[in-house]
């Protein structure tokens, strides 16, 4: 192993965390034949492979389970190395690692600006992914904070609300519904939804929304985007129910309207979560700290509170 390399290691531990060489390559920002070449020459570093290939899918040999084990023992240790200086350092050097669920990237870029200006030094690691993939690294506590619209509730995790996230129900402009008030959630039921993959926080909440009232949620198309959604609405394909930050960047001009929908908006909120009992950092503490005191007036701030004002919004 002492002609293995740091890197090495980190493109193996993403190639076993997802079972995937694609995946991994996607996450590092790496092209599939350099993790694949990165992976090969970990292995002959080791003596033994470290995947077998059964089919279609990926499997880590015995050695890639003792190698994976160490790797992640490894990475925990290097983290709370990194810990430790940070906070030896205080508040002028260090990294911050954010996890958050695909739409809170229309909210928390915004929020870490005024941070970030106010403490130069840190830098950031951002990663967006979907709700399941951050409940893993959540387990696998691989960040120092994660946000997200829909907490765990089977695993033993610190939680708290800091902003709210209203989900409205999405349209075509020129919808036969867009001028109508008090639209019913039966009449809703029998338009065709565009909505994000099954397993997302939004997904879930509608879903559960429609089976409370023992209504048919009738999914037409299932899209991992909400950018791709938004191009569906105002393609006539039908309708969404969405977080509002996601009309964050909308202007006047767009091509999607609110529908007026009885007990639309669906009051729900972001929320910081770390492990319960995690040590947080001080930079992390620091972050924790802005977010539930300044977050919801920094968010204020920015265009989304506007977007019901807006004309159709």
């Amino acid at each position: 192993m002492k002609n293995a390399t740091l890197h090495q290691l980190k493109v193996f531990e993403a190639v076993a965390r997802h079972n995937s060489f694609t995946r991994a390559a996607e996450e590092l920002f790496l092209t599939q034949p350099t993790v694949s070449m990165q992976v090969k020459q970990l292995s002959k570093a080791v003596g033994l492979p470290l995947f077998e290939q059964v089919g279609k899918r990926l499997y880590l040999t015995e050695a890639g389970k003792e190698l994976y084990t160490t790797c992640r023992e490894l990475f925990d240790r290097l983290a709370q190395f990194e810990t430790s200086i940070a906070n030896l350092k205080g508040l002028k050097q260090g990294t911050l690692r954010l996890a958050v669920v695909t739409t809170a990237k229309y909210v928390i870029p915004r929020l870490l600006g005024p941070f970030c200006q106010r403490y130069p030094g840190i830098d950031v690691s951002l990663t967006v992914d979907n709700h399941e993939r951050i409940i893993d690294g959540l387990i696998d506590n691989r960040d120092d904070l994660y946000i997200m619209s829909q907490p765990p509730d089977d695993l033993d995790v610190t939680v708290h609300p800091f902003l709210e996230n209203p989900l409205v129900v999405l349209a075509w402009h020129n919808h036969p519904l867009a001028k109508e008030k008090d639209i019913p959630l039966k009449r809703l039921s029998e338009e065709p939804f565009i909505m994000r993959e099954p397993g997302s926080g939004t997904r879930q909440a509608v879903q559960k929304l429609f089976d409370d009232q023992g209504l048919e949620l009738k999914v037409k198309l299932d899209l991992g985007s909400n950018e791709t959604i938004k191009q569906a609405i105002a393609g006539g394909l039908g309708i969404s129910i969405l977080s509002i930050h996601t009309l964050a960047l909308e202007g006047p001009n767009s091509p999607l309207t609110i529908l007026d929908v009885e007990g639309f908006p669906i009051q729900r909120y972001w929320y910081v979560v770390y492990p319960a009992g995690k040590q947080l950092s001080i930079i992390a503490q620091t972050f924790f700290e802005y977010l539930l005191n300044e977050g919801k007036t920094v968010a204020e701030q920015t265009s989304f509170q506007g977007i019901l004002n807006q004309g159709r919004f």
